[in-house]
């Protein structure tokens, strides 16, 4: 069988093209520009990279760089009153903070602080539960961009059977539910599942994001079936996905590769939510 590699970086390119027209747009008509503060709290080496990305990305697509950054020693109070002061300025259109958190702090505290319409990265409570409930709202980054890849290769959801392993808030149960909104029949998946195996096997998608390397191989897909691994790890032997790329290629109709794959979009994916984030404000 014939695998079509799912190219990330092209569609990432395209939805970074839309945003930077999006912002030329915007202040063609005498708007503000987008303002994304990011804020990065502590010193973790992956998050300064991860923030930096975004940072560039930012500023390539026309957008103002916010950044903030607080010292790992900083008290809950000092980063309340650091989110209480970005929601309450007008040129910030979205806030991103930067997780994880050192553990001395109260993560979805400070999440629940931000304004959902500069939520740019989907995950407060309010707009969790629009999500939920199918209304209008910013939605996670990562999962967002899954079902940008899916619509650009024209795959049906409609009626499909989409299998998620990995329920995290992040990434497994707003996939389950973006799956749902676009008519799918959803399986989630997740560490108590009996015959991990055999329940993937029945997917026509499946998106994978156990966070667990290699934990699906050929035996878990179904011949021709669309195959997304959002896992990303870093081993002696480079990067790898929760799939076992190189033993499902000949299995799967489609797949995403690690690297290339889903990562380019969570950043694209970030850019549009902020450029939505602005258009609401």
């Amino acid at each position: 069988m014939t695998t079509t590699v799912i190219d990330g970086k092209l569609v990432a390119q395209r939805v970074r093209d839309e945003v930077a027209s999006g912002v030329a747009e915007l202040t063609n008509n005498g708007a503000a520009a987008p303002g994304l503060a990011t804020v990065l709290i502590g010193d973790d080496p992956s998050s300064e990279v991860y923030v930096r990305n975004k940072r560039r990305a930012c500023t390539t697509a026309g957008m103002r760089d916010l950044h903030r950054h607080l010292p790992g020693d900083t008290t809950q109070q000092q980063a309340e009153a650091l989110i209480e002061e970005l929601a309450n300025a007008a040129e910030v259109t979205g806030i991103l903070v930067q997780l994880p958190l050192p553990h001395h702090l109260d993560a979805d505290r400070l999440l629940d602080l931000i304004p959902p319409d500069k939520d740019v990265d989907g995950l407060t409570t309010l707009n969790t539960g629009r999500l939920a409930q199918g209304q209008p709202g910013l939605r996670p980054c990562t999962p967002a961009g899954v079902i940008r890849l899916l619509e650009h290769y024209d795959v049906s959801l409609r009626g499909a059977h989409a299998v998620v392993v990995g329920r995290s808030v992040l990434v497994g149960r707003p996939m389950a539910q973006l799956l749902t909104a676009q008519d799918a029949t959803v399986t989630l998946c997740h560490s108590w599942t009996k015959d991990l195996d055999a329940t993937c096997r029945e997917a026509d998608v499946l998106v994978v994001a156990a966070g667990v390397p290699n934990i699906v191989g050929p035996e878990a897909v179904r011949p021709g079936a669309v195959v997304i691994d959002v896992g990303i790890h870093r081993t002696g032997t480079g990067l790898c996905g929760d799939v076992a790329f190189e033993r499902v290629v000949n299995v799967a109709g489609m797949l995403t590769p690690v690297p290339g794959g889903v990562g380019p979009m969570t950043i694209a994916m970030l850019l549009s939510n902020t450029l939505d984030a602005a258009r609401r404000q």
